[in-house]
């Protein structure tokens, strides 16, 4: 019989403030990395819609995708998922202060660029310093290159 082949779809937020990057560091198999702010997309839910909820639940801050900074395909080296990431940039929105953060993550920090890249070796994948560049070199795509039916 022949397994069905499927990769997890994933969202991040790209989330910039006056030079700094909000990310979340977490707990994982490989032990604590650094990651924006990102996650599974959940049944019935919109990518923009996931990638909102998902930087509210990891950092405690509002977050509005406005475009796409890209989308990326990575098979862990493992080979057992594949991800393929869908990257937003946004607005900022308000700090939840209190507000627990998701089961696994540590902490949210905001991080210039060459600390990111000064942290690669802590980075849950190479999708994490990929987006950064792509959102520095201006990379936006419109949300309605999206369509989502309900």
């Amino acid at each position: 019989m022949n397994r069905i082949w499927k990769p997890n779809v994933t969202v991040a937020a790209l989330i910039e403030r006056e030079g700094r990057f909000l990310l979340v560091e977490e707990e994982t198999d490989d032990g604590l990395r650094f990651n924006q702010p990102a996650g599974h997309l959940d049944e019935g839910e919109s990518l923009a819609t996931a990638c909102a909820r998902e930087a509210l639940e990891e950092t405690a801050w509002g977050f509005t995708p406005t475009s796409l900074v890209g989308i990326y395909q990575w098979p862990r080296p493992q080979g057992d998922v594949t991800y393929l990431r869908f990257a937003f940039a946004g607005e900022l929105g308000a700090h939840e202060a209190g507000r627990t953060l998701d089961t696994g993550i540590l902490r949210a920090v905001w991080m210039k660029p060459d600390e990111i890249r000064a942290t690669t070796d802590r980075h849950r994948s190479p999708l994490v310093a990929q987006c950064v560049d792509d959102y520095l070199a201006g990379r936006r795509f419109p949300l309605d290159l999206l369509r989502h039916y309900d």
